[in-house]
């Protein structure tokens, strides 16, 4: 896993993090939970190139 990506989604997180506090504090926790949800998307998405690779590297491994 290259360490760019995790950095990626370290700071996506710390943004998300950031951006839900302030709108909990403000009391929008409905924008909140959407906020925070649409993070986990976007790291899943990142996250689902590099799990497509592993499958095709691991396909060649094992020959399958």
């Amino acid at each position: 896993m290259d360490f760019e990506l995790v950095l990626r989604a370290a700071g996506i997180g710390i943004i998300i993090t950031v951006v839900c506090q302030m709108m909990s504090k403000a009391g929008r926790d409905e924008q909140s939970t959407l906020v925070s949800l649409v993070g986990m998307v976007v790291i899943f998405i990142l996250l689902a190139e590099r799990l497509g690779e592993l499958i095709s590297t691991l396909r060649e491994v094992f020959m399958l």
